[in-house]
């Protein structure tokens, strides 16, 4: 049975260095102690610059980071061709994850079993591999029950198109109905300081049947490293402008976490968005944050968070300056795609 630290507890200091090649289980995968989103490389958060964003992914795998995350979905296929590109030399050192179900033209989930079929093939040629490790239904698909659409997915194992399978915003009763079908080894699900809602329920479930947990936005949309302070910091187009937690009332009041974090941070010499990160981190063995940068300068800054050892005193004081967050996660047309 796995464990998520969500009460205070202590962790086992984990260092990175040039090819650190430690593991962390996902169920049975073995990935790094932290994998990269490569979403915003061709969406979402401004202008990309390819060339940066595979100078990054090429970065990320020389400092021990494997699992590498991406969607159907993200720039309408055009990230998953770009992460093929950036691995195409160097295949044997990714666990590559990839998602479906959202990238329907009426953008609604799907999750029948013909479309998890032509999803997959689609995915395989973008990103120009022969197999995918870890499969991922992006949002479950209220239409059809989840064992149709995990019986398609171990279809996809059977064939050797697939080595693993996950869900994604996933709610526990529907993770136990899938796991029945055909083991589940990730639960891919927004965890930061300020979105702790899995922690409940979903969390606990993924402990007791053996599912690792792959937060993502664990630093909040960039918000929890301070760098944004107002929507004027937002290109033009940057889908926060859309985010409830970013709207100007909403934004003052958060900014209040960040500055108490940025007063932790500056005692312990790092940076706000390093502790938030090394918070998630703490959540438990088997937890594999995915924090999102197109950028090497960010990714090493989050890659050095997974060294940090924080005591029980620290996370209580990391807790206390991240109470509730102003403000929905996520407007309302996409909070009702979660299953949660």
């Amino acid at each position: 049975m796995l464990e998520y630290q969500i009460a205070h507890q202590e962790r086992i200091e984990h260092t990175f260095v040039e090819g650190d090649h430690r593991v962390t289980l996902l169920g049975t995968l073995e990935v790094g102690p932290q994998g990269l989103g490569c979403m915003g490389m061709s969406q979402s958060y401004g202008q990309g610059d390819d060339a940066e964003s595979i100078r990054t992914v090429h970065r990320a795998l020389d400092l021990g980071v494997t699992l590498l995350d991406t969607a159907d979905v993200y720039g309408a296929g055009a990230n998953e061709e770009l992460v093929g590109r950036a691995i195409a030399d160097r295949r044997d050192r990714v666990v590559l994850a990839t998602k479906f179900g959202l990238a329907d033209p009426e953008r609604r989930p799907r999750g029948d079993a013909a479309y998890v079929r032509r999803a997959c093939e689609a995915s395989l040629r973008r990103l120009g591999v022969d197999h995918i490790d870890l499969y991922y239904q992006h949002r479950v698909d209220p239409a059809v029950p989840i064992e149709e659409t995990v019986g398609a997915m171990a279809d996809l194992v059977r064939e050797g198109k697939v080595r693993h399978l996950g869900l994604s915003e996933a709610g526990a009763e529907t993770i136990r109905r899938a796991h029945a079908v055909h083991p589940i080894t990730a639960l891919q699900s927004e965890w930061s300081l300020w979105t702790r809602d899995i922690e409940a329920v979903v969390a606990p479930a993924c402990a007791e049947l053996g599912i690792g947990i792959v937060p993502f936005s664990p630093l909040g949309r960039g918000f929890l490293t301070g760098r944004v302070t107002s929507l004027a910091d937002l290109e033009e187009g940057d889908s926060r402008h859309a985010m409830p937690r970013f709207a100007e009332d909403n934004l003052v009041r958060n900014l209040a976490i960040v500055e108490a974090l940025r007063a932790l941070a500056a005692e312990r010499d790092v940076t706000p968005g390093q502790l938030a990160l090394a918070w998630v981190h703490h959540r438990g063995e088997h937890v594999v944050p995915i924090p999102g940068t197109k950028r090497v300068k960010y990714l090493e800054e989050n890659v050095a968070a997974a060294s940090l050892t924080l005591s029980a005193d620290d996370l209580r004081a990391i807790e206390a300056a991240a109470p509730a967050a102003a403000g929905d996660r996520y407007p309302p047309e996409m909070l009702r795609l979660s299953n949660m």
